[in-house]
Order: structure tokens, then sequence, then C-alpha cells
């Protein structure tokens, strides 16, 4: 199989990568380098089955080309982190959009099957219960720019359906919670590596909010072992599915293991949103999986548990 991978330079792309070369699989990458990372590919070069792009899935003469040569598509690429998201809302909806629009369109000029990465975020404030594909979604006011990223997964998710119902395009959707391990960074405000560097440095470990917010934090290998499976079954196309883990978590429970796991002096201490990243943001207090659709059509079961995730990440900073 030739596969083409969009934001394969970033964490959950460059593992992908890995994933599907250990198969004996070819694998081209493109990415811009916005949020990705060439020492995340740098092993994966000395394959000979392995090729990347440094461009942008805006430049659709090279998309086509890309395209065009491969078999299926990862469609990874997207602006993500509420960091990002907060700062620069135009960047994020513009680039969701439009660049999906862009890959679903080329792939159906080829009849290419795709897997579009979507995320748990389309959920929004949904909290009564492990959150199902078919729930419906509550998402926050407009002037709150935390939901620009929900609403554009949205529209992608919206734009895949149509090319397959309209088109009869091959297309997976996969919504991801929380994928976490080796080669995240904290960068763009993801909580679990935020907290271990802190911890490992003596830092402050720092809370936004309360704390009582709960998150689902799921390996990432188990993660794309998961859309490589959905992927290659047939049964996939025109679906929609969580993946990610139900072992569920506050973010106050969660600075304290990872300050005990670590030995670490750091304090704990609690900012608020406002504090951390302006006006317009509101959080979701509860973002947890039920992953029995996938469980029941491919066996999906995470196979590392959250302390064993943690002391992957911790391993990975001291080194």
């Amino acid at each position: 199989m030739k596969n083409l991978i969009t934001g394969g330079a970033g964490f959950i792309g460059s593992h992908l990568a890995e994933a599907l070369l250990n198969r004996g699989d070819k694998v081209h990458i493109i990415d811009n380098l916005s949020t990705g990372s060439l020492s995340n590919i740098d092993r994966l070069t000395k394959n000979q089955n392995f090729s990347y792009t440094i461009g942008t899935i805006m430049n659709e003469k090279v998309v086509n080309k890309l395209i065009q040569d491969c078999d299926c598509i990862y469609h990874l690429a997207a602006a993500v982190g509420v960091k990002l998201i907060m700062e620069k809302p135009l960047e994020t909806i513009e680039t969701n959009v439009k660049g999906t629009e862009m890959v679903l369109r080329i792939a159906n000029k080829y009849k290419k099957k795709v897997l579009i990465t979507s995320t748990s975020e389309i959920y929004g404030n949904h909290v009564q219960h492990k959150l199902k594909e078919d729930d419906n979604r509550v998402l926050g006011p407009i002037k709150k720019w935390r939901w620009a990223y929900a609403s554009s997964k949205t529209v992608d998710e919206f734009l895949a359906l149509a090319y397959h119902i309209e088109k009869k395009l091959p297309v997976v959707i996969v919504r991801l919670f929380n994928t976490v391990g080796p080669r995240q960074t904290g960068a763009y405000g993801m909580v679990l590596p935020n907290f271990v560097q802190s911890a490992l440095l003596g830092k402050p470990i720092t809370i936004y909010g309360d704390g009582k917010q709960t998150r689902s934090f799921a390996y990432v290998k188990d993660v794309v072992k998961a859309m490589v499976e959905l992927m290659g079954s047939p049964k996939t196309a025109g679906d929609v599915f969580n993946i990610g883990s139900e072992e569920e978590i506050s973010i106050n429970d969660l600075a304290k293991k990872i300050k005990k796991m670590v030995n670490s002096s750091s304090d704990i201490i609690r900012i608020s949103y406002k504090e951390a990243y302006g006006k317009g943001f509101e959080d979701m207090r509860r973002r947890t999986p039920d992953v029995s659709k996938i469980k029941k059509l491919i066996g999906y079961k995470p196979s590392v548990t959250l302390d064993e995730i943690i002391t992957k990440v911790i391993d990975y900073f001291k080194r």
C-alpha cells in the first residue's frame, strides 16, 4: 500500500507513519512544520519506503500529485491545540475547512479512500455520560473562541459525509480523545506533557480553572493501530468512530499523580481561564468516550494504562 499522511511530521502523524512502515507499506507525508517537526520523522528517513514533502496542503498542484500517486489518505493536517485556537481563530477555521475540502475534492477525483481525523471537541459541553458517536452536540456561544475549532471540525465531518453520500467517496471519520505519548510537546496547551515537563524541572504545575474537569488519555500507539485497522476495513466507509480511553481522571488528580510519579518538588497552582487564554475561552467539564462501537467492529481495546502512559512520557522527556 502507498499511504499519504497529511500533517505527517506531527506527533500522531509520525507514529502513524512508523506503524505503516513497520508492516511493510510505503508512506509519503506532507507537512508545513507549523506544529510538526523534522525531528519526529528523522528516524524514518532511513527507510527506503518513506518520503516526505515540506509544504502546505493548500498547495493544490502538489496535493493533487501526491493523492494521484497514493492508494489511501490519512488526513491529519489541521490547526490544533487550545493555545493556537485562541490566538489564531482565523487560521484555525481556514486551515481546517479549506484544507479538508481540497483533500476530499481531489481524493474524489481519483476515488481514493480517506480517513479524516476529527476531535472529541465536536461534542462540546455534553457532560451527561460517556460520549457516543450519535449523541447531540452542545456548543457554547459564538463569542467563545474555543468553539471555533469544534465548529470547523464539524464542517469537516459534514463535508466528508457529503462526499460519501453524493459522490460515493469512501471516507471514514475518527474522533480522537486526548491522544498522548512520546514526541508530544506542551507547546500548544496539551496538558499531560506540560505537567510532566514542569514536574521534572521543579517548576509549578499549573492547572487552568478549578481542576475538577475530567479527561481520558489514550496512548498514541493504540490510537494509530485503530486508525490503520479502520482504514483497512470495508465496513467503515461513511461512518464515524470514537478512539480513546474510558479511563477518566480529573485534572487535579492528574497533576497529583504526575507529581508523585516524578517525585517532584513542584507546587501545584491554579489560574483562571481568563488569565491563561484571555477573553473568549470556555472549557468542557467532561470528555470521555464510549468506545463500544469501535470495540464491536475491530476489537479495539486500549493496551496501555494511564500510569504506563505517564511513565513513557516521563522517560521520553528525561532522554
